[in-house]
């Protein structure tokens, strides 16, 4: 290797000694651009002497480093053993080069190029430097709601192209000042090449408006008149990472009820805001675990039990025994939540959008959408370019997470996988879509779209598509489809494969829940699993309605191995907003006498019920269903817990928050060969209902039934199959009371559980199975 070395002389005491100067190109990949890896390497470089530079590229970051052999060995270890907390070394590959005689170490500007990709970092919560700043008077960003640094601050929302740097961000229109120039140049600063960085003088600025347009306020005053709103009880749309949140006094029920009116939500939860942990504290219980991911860098929405004593409005999740909660995570957020005497001890920070659509992230679409909402408007300039909701996270009893929705502060960081995998588009679901695009090892899953049932939607499904692709250069050479003919995502998916000429793949959609939870698990290509794929609605290969299925299954293929029951869906989708209707469906099944002591008979109209009956027994309108969700409808609604919703799975949601944690009741059930029987479970719950066991008593036992179908299922098909791998996936498994009761009894029996913990377990996470079907069907 000595060709490669260069030498220095140095005379001392009348000999010659000769030091040799060795040089390393280094190229490193991963998540290492917008978390202050240069600033790092410079740093670093300088510690131990080190000549050459650094900088970005759209493939990574590259080095060149001459060094002395033990200082160049010393640089290199330190670079992967150091590295930012934010960063994430996914290679890291060294080549020895000639030496150049640099003179220093230095950051160079960045390469382009239109074939290389690097992951991208999420968004990162305000970090505690930054927040001290902010409240130190003395300080020139002193309440500044945009302070960042290296380490925290917007990133995924604001790249609009890589490599991350400033012209390449939603930043490039606002110029450093003097001040702000030389921090972003000083190597002993925080703010080292920090791309988002600005100051009161040089960067954006907030302002509140009203309902007209007219200029209320600016800066702080416009942060204290929005807080003065807050306290009398109005509704303010507020500009924040992602998109507009909603935001009023969570502890007002009138204000909150008057959101809830506004905004048409008539039910479902909304997020609680709190100012700190300890606020937290006084409504809630939390675990380790829940504290830990609360207070996260990513700082998801974390559902945690609301204690009996909370002071959060009943308005704000009726029906539920838990509360959303998130901490502040801007420095905006942080000055409007302000801890002080009068002051909301906790707001409702909602999603801005109308009913079904994706939020909105412009001031003139908020001034436009969300005028009916709010009394003001708390803008500001500085651009979004691609928006992000908020993730929403649970803990399971383990103290590991539980996804429910994947989005801001996770997206869009890859899911590593063991595979080289070809360039895929896997277009996802209907309800809670996500995309997913593949390259080499990464499965690029995307942040949180949502329901692709109007034209806005589809245009921010079609839009993060375009983003995704032009961030990691990804062409696609396959797209991955649910079966689903009537699903948005097929529709584009099949379109733009028959217009691009690319292969095109339909994947069932149970199927595809069991190979995410596979993927995220590490299991390889050539091992079985038992699919326990429960859910509300997929469109199963025989063309009837799936959600009940157990499969035995690789990435490849799949066999049906046992299914629940099918039962009519008295008018389709009518039935998933109406849960009576499939109530009387299995009633009927059951052969169970309709009389008017039933909560679904007895508080229905006589007229709809003979109406409903009528479909039921001809089949008119009324497809074919094995879904567990609708079996968890049917029993809320025979129950009388809730015989219509406004959101989906509200009644089984609102049944599992009943559910007695004391009672150890089961029902009966039959298993008869390949079909789950629960008629036995049926009559039973009915014959409960009707002597009058308490609803919580009722609720219990059903989950506890529904847990011992899946253990017993596994039993028997362990024993047919010698299979000890149970994976859970499907939206059916968000309900933790039966998550919880069936993992135990599993794992007792030593299975080996495939759960859950990097993408959502609904239809949030299915895209990233079809990819993974996708890859191993074309590579067979």
């Amino acid at each position: 290797m000595d060709h490669l070395a260069g030498r220095a002389g140095q005379c001392l005491q009348g000999e010659y000694s000769i030091t040799v100067i060795k040089a390393v190109h280094i190229h490193i990949t991963g998540i290492v651009q917008g978390v202050g890896f240069r600033p790092f390497v410079y740093n670093l470089a300088v510690h131990h002497q080190i000549k050459g530079w650094v900088r970005n590229t759209s493939a990574g970051v590259d080095i060149e480093a001459e060094a002395v052999p033990d200082q160049l060995g010393a640089f290199l270890r330190d670079l992967s053993a150091k590295s930012p907390p934010l960063s994430q070394i996914d290679q890291f590959t060294t080549n020895e080069i000639e030496t150049q005689g640099f003179g220093e170490f230095s950051i160079i500007h960045s390469e382009s190029d239109p074939n290389a990709f690097v992951p991208i970092s999420p968004d990162v919560t305000v970090c505690a430097d930054c927040l001290a700043e902010m409240s130190d008077p003395s300080d020139r960003r002193y309440r500044y709601p945009f302070i960042n640094c290296t380490n925290c601050g917007p990133r995924f929302t604001i790249i609009h192209d890589i490599p991350y740097d400033r012209p390449f961000t939603t930043m490039a229109g606002f110029p450093l000042c003097a001040d702000c120039q030389a921090e972003y140049e000083n190597p002993a600063d925080r703010r080292f090449h920090a791309q988002p960085v600005a100051c009161p003088q040089c960067g954006p600025h907030i302002w509140l408006e009203d309902t007209t347009g007219k200029t209320l306020a600016q800066k702080e005053e416009a942060v204290q008149l929005s807080r003065a709103m807050l306290k009398e009880g109005k509704i303010l749309a507020i500009r924040g990472l992602g998109g507009f949140h909603l935001a009023c006094d969570a502890t007002n029920p009138k204000a909150v009820e008057t959101l809830r009116q506004r905004k048409l939500r008539v039910g479902k939860p909304f997020a609680i805001m709190y100012p700190n942990l300890t606020a937290v504290e006084k409504d809630c219980n939390l675990s380790k675990g829940d504290i830990a991911l609360v207070t996260s860098r990513e700082r998801p929405i974390v559902i945690l039990p609301q204690k009996p004593e909370s002071q959060i409005a009943p308005q704000a999740a009726p029906g539920q025994n838990t509360l959303g909660v998130i901490l502040p995570y801007t420095p905006l957020h942080f000055l409007i939540i302000e801890p002080e005497p009068g002051f909301p001890t906790a707001l409702v920070m909602t999603s801005g959008n109308l009913s079904d659509e994706p939020i909105a992230t412009t001031n003139q679409e908020a001034r436009q959408k969300l005028s009916t909402m709010a009394d003001a408007f708390l803008l500001h300039n500085r651009g979004i370019y691609i928006r992000c909701d908020d993730s929403v996270i649970r803990t399971r009893e383990d103290g590991h997470q539980y996804p429910l929705r994947r989005s801001r502060g996770y997206a869009p960081n890859p899911i590593r996988t063991k595979w080289e995998m070809p360039q895929i588009l896997a277009a996802g679901a209907a309800l809670k879509n996500t995309f997913c695009l593949t390259k080499g090892p990464y499965a690029f899953l995307s942040h949180h779209i949502g329901d692709l049932d109007n034209y806005e939607t589809l245009v921010s499904f079609e839009e993060g598509i375009s983003h995704y692709q032009k961030l990691f250069r990804l062409e696609p050479e396959c797209i991955a489809y649910d079966l689903h003919p009537d699903y948005l995502s097929t529709r584009y998916a099949i379109q733009r494969a028959q217009s691009e000429g690319l292969q095109a793949l339909g994947i069932q959609h149970h199927h595809a829940h069991i190979a995410a939870c596979m993927v995220e698990n590490n299991t390889p290509a050539e091992t079985q699993v038992i699919g326990l794929s429960f859910d509300g609605t997929g469109y199963g290969s025989d063309g009837t309605i799936w959600g009940g299925e157990v499969l035995i299954c690789d990435y490849r293929q799949f066999n049906r191995a046992v299914w629940l029951e099918p039962v009519p869906l008295p008018g389709g989708d009518a039935a998933i907003k109406e849960p009576w209707r499939i109530a009387l469906s299995w009633l009927i099944k059951a052969g169970i006498q309709l009389d008017d002591d039933l909560p679904p008979i007895g508080s229905i109209d006589p007229q709809a019920i003979s109406l409903v009956q009528n479909q039921i027994e001809k089949l008119i309108n009324a497809p074919l269903t094995s879904s567990l969700g609708r079996l968890f409808d049917a029993a809320a609604a025979m129950i009388g817990i809730r015989q219509t919703v406004s959101y989906e799975a509200q009644a089984a949601i609102e049944m599992e928050a009943l559910a007695s944690p004391a009672e150890t009741g089961c029902y009966p059930f039959e298993i008869n060969k390949q079909i789950i029987n629960p008629i036995p479970a049926i009559s039973s719950l009915v014959e409960d209902q009707r002597s009058g066991i308490a609803k919580e008593i009722i609720a219990a036992r059903f989950h506890n039934t529904i847990a011992e179908i899946a253990y017993q299922t596994c039993l028997n098909l362990r024993e047919e199959t010698d299979l000890n791998k149970a994976a859970l996936s499907g939206g059916v498994w968000q309900n933790m009371v039966l998550l919880e009761k069936t993992s135990l009894k599993l794992e007792q029996a030593g299975f080996e559980v495939l759960l859950h913990r990097q993408v959502p377990a609904n239809d949030g996470g299915l895209s990233l199975g079809q990819a993974a079907i996708a890859y191993h069907t074309i590579i067979n």
